[in-house]
């Protein structure tokens, strides 16, 4: 008895090789669609709201440095995906990879790991985008919903987030008309931050004052010697500089949703890797110029949080005397926030839509609506737990429960490409 049930969690799925093009779901994706797909699922909050804080609070203006390590951490882990993602192109990103190289038990494991990261992912941009527009109002709305609804549980955030929950479920709704319709509107967001990430990096490199990167603790003013340190270009030395690394890598997480269109892509083998290098670089480049003139602008201290609402931007602008150059950050940042959204909630019903076709969960999840060519109740469910995530918690207990599931995919995977060769 023992025996068989080793042997059943050991198991690994065949792929078919000859029908492996064969898919219920709709072959409409084309590389750019998953370039596309791959930049805007991932550059959105790090840019807009995570760099300002990492700056502030742990890595100084090396917060360049730190991009730069985690996108080195996060190209290793995207040349795995790259991989498998040409070797085994079916939906399912890491759950089908663990479950064809480790077998299925890992298999189901690393599958909810990747539900719960997604989930996760997705509820903290949300609610990033509810505290972005908090921060355009002067914190109109946050101030009323701690009035009228305050939640008095620390493990909660301090107030539930309807403008969170409502928008997660109108891009659920959209997601679930269909992919094509879907992946256009996301491609013309991308597009669109993409054209303000470049806004930004001219015009910080026109008010870029590069003594920003070398202040002095004693130049400092009393009010920001908290967030100081030191001064200097590692004003909280080394150990502050993988720190920062650490949350960054955090900022690339998101990527991995291109691996989930194996089954949507119009040429899987050779869109998918290639997408997901070429997506990896865009980023990087994006993030290392943003948070280059950022701290060049304005000096790091001044970036957290405590003075800039959790929009960073509009904040520097306004200290510059840019005042109309704030909204037309706010456009992009907005346009980023929904990107990763949108690319957030896409895989999620895509990972349901596998396990439950390989009958670990319930099979009514694999069940694909004729008409859209989309699995329709794993997408509503995957939308519900999303918007019901981003309404309780707030961003930073989002972001540390959804560090544990990413660092296991990441690994799994990494052993998969060991095993597979």
């Amino acid at each position: 008895m023992f025996n068989s049930i080793y042997r059943s969690l050991i198991r690994r799925k065949q792929i078919d090789l000859d029908n492996v093009n064969i898919s219920e779901l709709a072959r409409v994706l084309s590389m750019f669609d998953l370039i596309c797909l791959g930049i805007g699922s991932t550059l959105g909050t790090g840019v807009y709201v995570l760099a300002g804080d990492v700056a502030s609070e742990k890595s100084g203006p090396a917060v360049v440095i730190a991009f730069l390590i985690a996108a080195i951490s996060s190209m290793f882990a995207g040349l795995c995906y790259a991989e498998l993602g040409s070797r085994v192109p079916r939906t399912g990103s890491a759950y089908v990879y663990t479950y064809v190289t480790v077998g299925e038990f890992m298999a189901f494991i690393i599958g909810w790991n990747l539900i719960l990261e997604y989930i996760i992912g997705t509820a903290s941009v949300a609610r990033a985008y509810s505290v972005y527009l908090d921060a355009l109002c002067g914190g109109t709305i946050s101030k009323h919903l701690r009035q009228w609804v305050p939640i008095n549980v620390s493990e909660l955030g301090s107030y539930p987030d309807p403008l969170a929950f409502a928008l997660t479920l109108v891009l659920t709704v959209l997601l679930a008309i269909g992919v094509k319709e879907s992946i256009r509107l996301h491609t013309y967001m991308t597009c669109v931050n993409l054209l303000v990430v470049v806004f930004v990096i001219v015009t910080g490199s026109i008010n870029a004052d590069t003594h920003n990167w070398a202040i002095r603790k004693s130049e400092i003013p009393d009010k920001y010697a908290k967030y100081g340190g030191d001064g200097g270009f590692l004003p909280h030395g080394f150990a502050g500089l993988m720190a920062g690394a650490a949350t960054c890598f955090y900022a690339f997480v998101g990527f991995d949703a291109i691996a989930t269109t194996g089954e949507e892509a119009k040429n899987p083998k050779r869109a998918i890797p290639l997408s997901i290098v070429i997506s990896l670089s865009v980023i990087f480049l994006a993030y290392f110029g943003v948070s280059a003139v950022q701290t060049l602008m304005l000096p790091y201290y001044m970036q957290n949080k405590q003075f800039t609402n959790g929009a960073t931007f509009p904040y520097i602008y306004d200290q510059l005397g840019w005042h109309w150059a704030k909204w037309i950050v706010s456009i992009g940042a907005l346009c980023g926030l929904s990107t990763s959204l949108l690319g957030g909630i896409y895989p999620l019903p895509r990972i349901f839509y596998s396990m439950a076709s390989d009958g670990v969960i319930f099979r009514s999840l694999a069940t694909v609506y004729r008409r859209s060519q989309t699995p329709l109740l794993a997408t509503f469910i995957g939308g519900l737990l999303c918007a019901v995530m981003s309404a309780l918690f707030d961003i930073s207990q989002l972001a540390d429960m959804m560090s544990i599931g990413t660092l296991l995919a990441y690994t799994l995977i990494a052993e998969s490409i060991l095993i597979i060769r």
